[in-house]
């Protein structure tokens, strides 16, 4: 039976990163977004640069429908997932309760929802094999509060306590699981969710997707299970767990709040 790797959010940003870094090194791949064109553009491209396989359907994670038609779908196959990205996600930024609470709806169906039923759609077919390797995205956000964007922060808290979780319950099944933490990256998400890509408190710490894909990829092949590419998030991600959690909370607030004014 064939083999994949199934990249959620895979048409740009980090997840196309992601699935470059896999295809070269030999991965077939199955790719998931909800952009028809990019994808379609994606899968033949990395088809003739690497020379692997390159499948994608096209799905709207928001829509539980939709996620359930791809499920289906993928059990009634012949294809085996033996590793699962969940890179798709979504930021909101603003007062919540100023915020439009269908965007709201929307990044919690997308980070946390449905994130986990296919953690534990596919954790099961794992666990039943013996083997797989799930890679969950969160954020170096996950660590801390943040005012501003305090639904973006607690959706991606929830994706680092579940894969931590989850890696100790699957261990013994054979299933490895990690989560990766990047700090800012240099991609369109922060335009997307409202964020000032011009934020100068976090350029510094800015990496690139393809830097931040190529860390994780080496990070997979160690069993690593919380990866936080870049030594000053590294840094940073110590100093929120060990400085005074009001300072914490009082410093990202800040941040938020200016980056959504910038």
């Amino acid at each position: 039976m064939p083999r994949y790797a199934l990249i959620t959010g895979a048409s740009s940003g980090l997840g196309l990163a992601l699935a470059e870094a896999l295809a070269r090194r030999g991965r077939n791949l199955l790719l998931v977004a909800r952009a028809r064109t990019a994808l379609e553009s994606v899968a033949c491209e990395l088809t003739q640069r690497f020379g692997v396989e390159v499948l994608f359907r096209v799905c709207d994670l928001s829509e539980p429908l939709q996620l359930s038609g791809l499920l289906h779908e993928l059990e009634q196959g012949e294809r085996q997932i033996d590793l699962l990205v969940n890179d798709a996600g979504l930021g909101v930024s603003g007062p919540f309760i100023e915020q439009d609470w269908g965007r709201l709806q929307e990044q919690i169906e997308v980070n946390v929802l449905a994130l986990t039923r296919l953690c534990h759609a596919f954790g099961q077919n794992m666990a039943e094999r013996g083997g797989g390797q799930i890679l969950n995205v969160a954020a170096l956000d996950a660590f801390h509060p943040g005012a501003w964007m305090s639904s973006y922060h607690a959706s991606k808290a929830y994706v680092l306590n579940f894969s931590e979780g989850l890696r100790d319950e699957l261990k013994s099944r054979g299933v490895k699981v990690s989560v990766l933490c990047p700090g800012p990256i240099r991609t369109a998400f922060r335009d997307k969710g409202g964020i000032a890509a011009n934020d100068l408190s976090t350029c510094k710490r800015a990496l690139s997707a393809e830097e931040v894909a190529l860390v994780a990829v080496r990070a997979l092949e160690k069993n690593q299970a919380i990866i936080v590419p870049g030594w000053r998030n590294r840094l940073l991600g110590l100093s929120f767990r060990l400085a005074p959690r009001w300072l914490v909370n009082r410093l990202a607030a800040r941040r938020n709040r200016l980056a959504m004014a910038g």
